[in-house]
């Protein structure tokens, strides 16, 4: 079977996946682009936020918050940890790991949150504070029906 041109057209002009994927890789260099004076990217920035959020999490856990593959998560982990930003700890459970912020993650993270601060206004100001609270809501029950 051979898919025309128009077919594939239509498919990426209307497929949920390929239109989320492309909005959140545009989002996310912008976000980089903003946090670069910081020395994070967003997804380093996300890694500690939600150690912020949730204190010293097993790696399963927080993939889990994030909703990122492990393996994934895994390798972010290891670039914070060259930067002395995390360490990993043993868990209790010596299957998993234990990541811990250390000083130095404490700081950059801190230094990072006025940078994250602009590129969230920026991104907010695009669609109005009303569009963007009805977006959270349908990405929250779109994140949840695909569970």
């Amino acid at each position: 079977m051979v898919i025309d041109q128009q077919k594939c057209l239509l498919m990426a002009r209307t497929c949920a996946c390929f239109s989320l994927r492309r909005a959140s890789r545009l989002v996310s260099q912008a976000f980089d682009r903003a946090l670069k004076p910081s020395g994070l990217r967003i997804t380093q920035f996300s890694v500690l936020s939600a150690y912020h959020m949730s204190g010293d999490l097993g790696i399963s856990k927080m993939s889990r918050g994030l909703g990122m593959d492990r393996t994934t998560l895994s390798r972010n982990l290891k670039l914070l940890a060259q930067k002395g930003l995390i360490t990993l700890e043993p868990a209790e459970d010596r299957r998993e790991q234990r990541v811990k912020v250390t000083q130095k993650g404490a700081q950059a993270f801190e230094q990072a949150v006025p940078y994250w601060e602009q590129a969230q206004q920026k991104v907010i100001s695009t669609l109005g504070d009303e569009k963007w609270a009805a977006m959270q809501q349908d990405l929250r029950a779109l994140a949840a029906g695909a569970k």
